[in-house]
């Protein structure tokens, strides 16, 4: 019997999945840096939210979002966490976020071909009393002429939650990516911490 035998050494991570789905749509790369900046995004979080408690992070941060919501302290790091990474990634060029009045509309010189929209800790109610929480988030092409979301859902390239289970101290990500063909799309489910 081989000792190689109980341990998989052909892993597929979360970037490589996208590696691979983004080279079978012969894409330009983009997508793949968007989703990798999310990724490290959706890392921060979770390693801020298993440290909320030493961090101090639990709380009411002192003001409301846009759907009435108390905003907590992990909701104000987890969305400038998202922002920040999309940002820097060179990829969007509108950010939708639960946690901001206004769509946030990125330099011109900064400007990438997609509209991220995003909730950056879902649930984040039930922090105090360590519920599942999570990051929801949907990648869509630009288009030209002004547009209301249905028509931003027909352009929808990729979707992804994360759910953090503060109790387990396990980070899933479900991302599924559409390959511009009917009927067919590509999702995985990456464990990362």
């Amino acid at each position: 019997m081989s000792d190689r035998g109980a341990f998989d050494t052909n892993v597929v991570t979360l970037t490589r999945f996208v590696l691979e789905e983004g080279r079978k749509a012969k894409g330009t790369g983009e997508l793949t840096t968007l989703l990798n900046s999310m990724c490290t995004a959706i890392k921060a979080i979770s390693t801020a939210v298993r440290k909320a408690g030493i961090a101090n992070l639990y709380g009411i941060a002192g003001s409301t979002n846009v759907t009435g919501d108390q905003v907590k302290k992990l909701d104000v790091l987890s969305n400038d966490l998202v922002i920040n990474m999309i940002k820097s990634s060179f990829t969007s060029c509108v950010l939708v976020s639960e946690e901001n009045d206004h769509a946030i509309i990125i330099e011109p010189e900064e400007r990438g071909k997609y509209v991220v929209c995003f909730d950056p800790l879902d649930g984040s109610s039930n922090i105090d009393c360590l519920a599942s929480i999570g990051t929801i988030f949907a990648v869509y092409r630009k288009v030209q002429e002004r547009s209301t979301m249905g028509v931003l859902s027909e352009n929808e390239v990729c979707s992804g939650a994360l759910l953090a289970c503060c109790y387990f101290e396990a980070t899933e990500i479900d991302c599924a990516i559409d390959q511009q063909k009917p009927g067919l799309t590509s999702g995985a489910i990456f464990f990362l911490c």
